[in-house]
């Protein structure tokens, strides 16, 4: 069968030569029980596609390797135990699947213990591809909507909601601030924001993306020239600081970040592109009362919560660019470059 390959690991980038177009893909195994068989109609592009192409630490991969997390399918085949209704419905899925660890006599109560989870297009092969097996219990159907759309909206969309909402428990009408507009996370954090009243800032290096996050309802752009802009942040929101940063940036914002926050405010990171070693200030987080929290995708329960308010269109994606699958490797291009804005979509039908 047809499928988007990463040909072999480029450990230090670039991916874009390795990605192959191939018309001989294995194809995949029934349903087991508790699965389903999936015909992919549209996948979208992560930067978690470029990490599987350069190989992730902990993680062993082999090559070729066919990744991608996102993706709107149509359900073709059920396994056991599933009812058979889900067969020609139009699903989204959540590519985080929940690792059951081993219980011992001596485990502390679990009550705070944060899940493990494997993802579908990382630690196994994902969706760019015709056709490929998930859990049913990670799928969330989403009616007859825009297939581009439905593609774009799942993990980025899971990752910024976990983020905001479940752990950092942002209240409307809170004031938020987004690094690094035109990813996909932060396009789904603007797009939460905006639907729960919160007034929002964002940061770019480039220009013209304050610009278009200006027009989907950011109140202010700060422009990143490398220096710290927290003051710009401050002055932004009457001195008092934001209530929230959401940052997947790391090491050149994190501080900025922190000095941007109000009392009580929250840090939030479900990634770190620029490094992990990030400088903090420590005063700042006690005397201010601080939180820095981390964030790694999202549950199925939270997964299901997206999906209804996509659903009902008060969430939407922003989509940056459609190719066909046989385009793959300009779609893997444009990733790279950082130029987009929004989500890169692949066609399949």
């Amino acid at each position: 069968m047809r499928a988007v390959t990463i040909h072999e690991q480029a450990p230090r980038g670039p991916v874009t030569p390795n990605i192959r177009y191939v018309e001989d893909w294995p194809e995949s195994p029934p349903p087991g029980p508790g699965e389903a068989l999936l015909r992919t109609i549209c996948s979208a592009l992560n930067h978690m596609d470029l990490w599987v192409g350069m190989g992730i630490p902990g993680v062993e991969m082999s090559y070729p390797r066919v990744s991608g997390c996102d993706v709107c399918a149509e359900v073709l085949e059920v396994g056991p135990g599933v009812d058979a209704s889900w067969v020609g419905t139009r699903v989204i899925m959540n590519a985080a699947c929940e690792v059951a660890s081993a219980k011992r006599p001596d485990d502390p109560p679990g009550s705070t213990l944060a899940p493990d989870f494997e993802l579908i297009g990382e630690h196994h092969h994902g969706a760019h591809r015709e056709r490929f097996v998930a859990p049913v219990s990670n799928l969330a159907p989403v009616g007859d909507v825009d297939p581009v759309n439905a593609a774009a909206f799942g993990l980025t969309a899971l990752t910024a909601w976990s983020m905001m909402v479940t752990k950092g428990g942002l209240r409307p009408g809170q004031r938020v601030l987004i690094t690094g507009i035109g990813g996909g996370v932060a396009t789904s954090a603007l797009s939460i924001a905006r639907w729960m009243g919160c007034p929002t800032i964002v940061t770019s290096r480039r220009q013209w993306k304050l610009e278009r996050a200006i027009e989907l309802g950011a109140e202010a752009g700060v422009l990143d020239t490398g220096e710290d802009w927290s003051r710009e942040v401050r002055d932004w929101s009457q001195k008092r600081g934001v209530d929230m940063a959401i940052d997947t940036i790391g090491k050149a914002t994190h501080l900025a970040c922190v000095k941007s926050l109000a009392r009580g405010g929250a840090y939030v990171t479900a990634g770190c592109t620029t490094g992990p070693d990030a400088t903090t200030d420590l005063a700042r987080v006690f005397w201010n009362q601080l939180r820095i929290l981390g964030s790694t995708m999202g549950s199925n329960d939270e997964f299901h919560e997206i999906a209804a308010l996509f659903r009902d269109r008060k969430l939407e994606p922003v989509v940056d660019s459609t190719f066909d699958a046989k385009e793959a490797a300009k779609a893997w291009g444009r990733l790279e470059e950082a130029e987009q804005f929004g989500k890169i979509v692949l066609r399949w039908d």
